[in-house]
């Protein structure tokens, strides 16, 4: 198929609509070798991580350029840190500031459309919460445009591969995993925390039994012990979770429940916090470039819990 691109060197007519996905690479202009590149988009990324990123240092890229396209572009997150909630074990609502796109999003600004023939994002692993993560995102074709202000600034901005009229969508696919272990021991971590702010209740045991419920669903059952002064009692968990085929993650069920009457009055204290719980949605595409279609979601349990799709 024929490329329908403007010829280098020609500015398209197609405006940005805000500044929310054009990223600074500096100074006109684009550049011209693949470690030129690699080295502005590692700075722009270290410049503009989240707070909740530590150790954002340790991201390696390596990419190579041919005129306006990029061959190839490898981003390694292995040994980054993530951490999602606060002390106080709810998540954090850092607002990040606005990054400085200066003349970027100027309908006037000069734009070249580029292709991003073959993208490979990995960690082995990323830490989340404690728990480590690995994470392999492979995709084909990736559509951007680089953007050059009039005060001389330069950016890099995506395009929805729906919004091209090409027909040409990305292929690839992404897959996500952890250890069944290491997501257990988050999970007792957050319980005690839960346990002590709401009700002064210690974990003194706890067992979970993850299996797979079908290829997009989930389903724990735990047994935990607690104390509280001379008080011993256990307390039984539930929790069903499943992956739609936009790769959200939704908490279908939770439940905690004791047949002891001073552990349950206990635990109607931390009701509010269950049922904020229930039903909550975590989106595991929001970090993927805009406009993918996914397809074939699966979730996998066994030693590890893995969550992969492909790109359609």
């Amino acid at each position: 198929m024929a490329d329908e691109r403007p010829a280098e060197g020609t500015a398209t007519d197609v405006p940005t609509d805000d500044g929310t996905d054009v990223l600074p690479l500096g100074r006109a202009p684009r550049p011209s070798t693949g470690p030129e590149l690699a080295v502005r988009l590692r700075d722009a990324f270290v410049e503009h991580a989240h707070p909740d990123v530590a150790h954002v240092e340790r991201l390696r890229v390596h990419a190579t350029v041919d005129g306006p396209d990029v061959p190839a572009l490898d981003v390694d997150l292995s040994g980054l840190v993530v951490r999602t909630t606060s002390g106080g074990g709810r998540p954090t609502e850092t607002t990040l500031p606005p990054v400085p796109v200066g003349d970027l999003i100027d309908p006037a600004a000069r734009r070249e459309d580029g292709t991003l023939r073959h993208l490979r994002i990995e960690a082995h692993p990323v830490t989340v919460e404690g728990v480590p993560v690995d994470v392999v995102v492979d995709a084909d074709d990736v559509r951007f445009r680089w953007v050059e202000g009039a005060d001389g600034s330069l950016g890099v901005e995506l395009v929805d591969p729906g919004a091209t009229g090409s027909g040409e969508l990305v292929r690839g696919f992404v897959r996500v995993t952890a250890p069944q272990r290491d997501l257990i021991a988050a999970a007792r971590r957050l319980i005690e925390k839960t346990l002590q702010e709401t009700g002064g209740l210690v974990l003194t045991s706890f067992d979970v039994q993850v299996d797979s419920a079908g290829p997009r669903a989930a389903t724990a059952g735990g047994f935990a012990r607690v104390r509280k002064r001379i008080l011993s009692a256990s307390i039984r968990a539930r929790i069903a979770v499943d992956v739609d085929e936009h790769l959200v993650l939704t908490v279908r069920e939770l439940s905690l429940t004791s047949r002891n009457p001073v552990v349950a009055a206990a635990l109607l204290v931390a009701r509010n916090h269950v049922d904020e719980a229930r039903g909550r949605t975590v989106d595991l595409a929001a970090e993927l470039p805009p406009g993918l279609r996914l397809a074939d979601v699966r979730l996998d349990v066994d030693e590890s819990v893995a969550i992969s799709a492909r790109f359609a």
